[in-house]
């Protein structure tokens, strides 16, 4: 604990303002456990950029913790590309301190001699990847925290690809951060380096959102209802207008989640991935007879989806059914016009399906799996560049990029993607559930589930690590009464056969990720969160389906098959 008081102490030095002292001051006069929470560990980059809880300390997003970031990505940039005139790109979104949070990072990007573009008002996190290639900017960062409860903010980076950082420029970013003090961290903007951008670029994105996310051959695109919610967040900046632009008349968005807010006032969490979070957008399509429901995450890089079933019930889609509905569509378009020639690939993560590779197999197109997080997908597509062509990428968590003109999941374009596959499928007597249940005839019935087990605090990421041991050190045999062939350890970069016990190396970069493969193909992984005290237990099952009459027969064998699988790893 002295060691905790003592840093805490350095915070009531005049480097920080009043308020953050008087803030640290009362902290330490009346709560030593929040003062612990806040002084235990430095805020770290994870998967997605620096996120956390606002508030003063160094494990929480404010004034001098972003400063510090800002301050040492201006020098890394400094050193990586002297004598140059450097361009950074910054937009934020909807959540409270965002928008000052924008300004505090330009300023300080500034102080340091860079050009700095930062948007007007908020934008959704893809408009910002495009906006850094749009732009010729050597690096990009938005403020947000995704789809985290309203006392979170964020900060992710971007390169000037448009993708976010990764190894080894994200470490190299980091060695620099933690060189400086606070009290190095130039504040003093030099306002003539601000640039304001706002429409000029968002028609750019739009048309090119437009440009690739829809198709020549799709028609009657006024005949497909759609209900859009924003969930209170930037989409509704873009996406309305997208489909206007598309062609889309007949869409109807959520009042009630149309104007941006940070305390997402309507929904416990604003995340698509969550059935309640679409609860009002569901019941608009109940009353107006909607085909469709799209709903996106405050920063608009994921979509939620909801379809009628085969009961003409609104169901929703998860991120892997999403993924693979979008890249069978993708695929398909990309034959129709002869540009499949052996030199394509898609993109997806070690947790999400493996339907994907399936479908992409059966056209002769390559799957590139990476680590979790769109990064990864974006280091493909860098990778590829003057090789390869990308067709699309997603991951379970439902994210999904299209084409490679933005680096990073992209909720605006995969909306209009999403209403492409509908409105071709109603055009042709079908249903975009119909079409998923026909890729599970020609593939296989893919089952996937998603649990988090949040434990908080330092107690909880001692728990979490512990877990993760017990997993490594005492592997698993059998799951389901199929035995466990392969274990991938992500971290230790291996590959174990524990039926023969010979273990190989993988090449894929780090991470702190358990994947257990059985003989009759299901995947569990365990995978704790880079950003938030939670771990996260993926299950992937599967079966064949002779048919779409069979589907629900299937589908509740599967998930009965996952909760056994819950039951026997003591994880319910």
């Amino acid at each position: 604990m002295d060691t905790i008081l003592e840093k805490a102490k350095l915070w009531l030095t005049d480097t920080f303002d009043v308020e953050t002292q008087k803030e640290i001051q009362n902290l330490i006069d009346t709560d030593q456990d929040q003062l612990a929470d806040r002084f235990y560990k430095n805020m770290e980059f994870g998967t997605g950029g620096m996120r956390g809880i606002m508030g003063a300390g160094i494990n929480r997003i404010n004034k001098y913790t972003l400063g510090k970031a800002t301050q040492g990505l201006s020098n890394y940039l400094l050193k990586t590309f002297p004598n140059k005139e450097l361009k950074v790109a910054i937009a934020f979104d909807c959540r409270h301190n965002s928008k000052t949070f924008g300004k505090l990072v330009a300023d300080v990007l500034s102080a340091n001699g860079i050009k700095v573009f930062i948007f007007e008002d908020l934008r959704p996190t893809p408009e910002l990847s495009f906006s850094v290639k749009h732009l010729g900017c050597d690096a990009g960062i938005v403020l947000t925290a995704s789809h985290n409860p309203p006392e979170y903010n964020g900060y992710k980076v971007y390169w000037n690809d448009g993708g976010q950082i990764v190894p080894p420029q994200d470490g190299d970013i980091i060695n620099e951060v933690n060189k400086l003090g606070f009290d190095e961290v130039n504040f003093e903007a030099q306002e003539d380096l601000i640039e304001m951008i706002g429409e000029k670029v968002d028609n750019a994105f739009i048309d090119a959102s437009v440009k690739n996310g829809t198709f020549s051959t799709t028609k009657q695109r006024e005949n497909l209802k759609i209900v859009f919610t924003s969930l209170h967040g930037t989409s509704i900046t873009a996406i309305p207008n997208a489909l206007e632009k598309a062609g889309y008349t007949d869409v109807n968005i959520v009042e009630e989640q149309r104007v941006p807010n940070g305390d997402f006032p309507t929904v416990a969490s604003p995340n698509p991935e969550e059935p309640a979070a679409l609860k009002m957008a569901t019941d608009l399509a109940e009353k107006t007879n909607a085909d469709i429901v799209i709903g996106t995450d405050p920063d608009c890089d994921r979509l939620g989806i909801a379809v009628r079933d085969l009961e003409g019930n609104m169901k929703l889609l998860n991120g892997n059914q999403t993924m693979c509905l979008m890249t069978s569509f993708l695929i398909k378009k990309w034959k129709e016009e002869g540009k499949l020639n052996g030199k394509q690939f898609v993109g997806s993560t070690i947790v999400s399906t493996n339907l994907v590779n399936e479908i992409a197999d059966s056209f002769g197109v390559e799957t590139k799996v990476g680590l979790t997080g769109f990064k990864w997908i974006a280091k493909m597509v860098r990778e590829a560049e003057g090789k390869q062509d990308f067709i699309g990428g997603g991951e379970e968590s439902f994210g999904y990029m299209v084409g490679d003109f933005v680096r990073d999941k992209d909720a605006v374009t995969a909306t209009l993607l999403a209403c492409e596959i509908a409105t071709s499928a109603k055009a042709n007597g079908s249903s975009m559930y119909q079409e998923l249940l026909q890729i599970y005839v020609d593939n296989n019935f893919y089952k996937e589930h998603l649990i988090s087990i949040v434990k908080k605090g330092m107690d909880g990421a001692q728990q979490i690590a512990q877990m993760m041991v017990d997993l490594r050190q005492n592997p698993v045999k059998e799951i389901d009464g199929s035995k466990v062939t392969f274990l991938f350890d992500y971290d230790a970069s291996t590959k174990t056969n524990l039926l023969t016990g010979d273990v190989e190396s993988i090449d894929v970069p780090k991470s702190n990720v358990l994947i257990y493969h059985t003989e009759d193909g299901t995947k569990v992984a365990a995978r704790p969160s880079g950003t938030e005290p939670k771990i996260k237990f993926y299950f992937s099952v599967k079966d064949e389906l002779c048919c779409i009459e069979k589907a629900k027969e299937i589908e509740a064998g599967l998930d009965t098959k996952i909760q056994r699988i819950i039951a026997e790893m003591k994880l319910a």
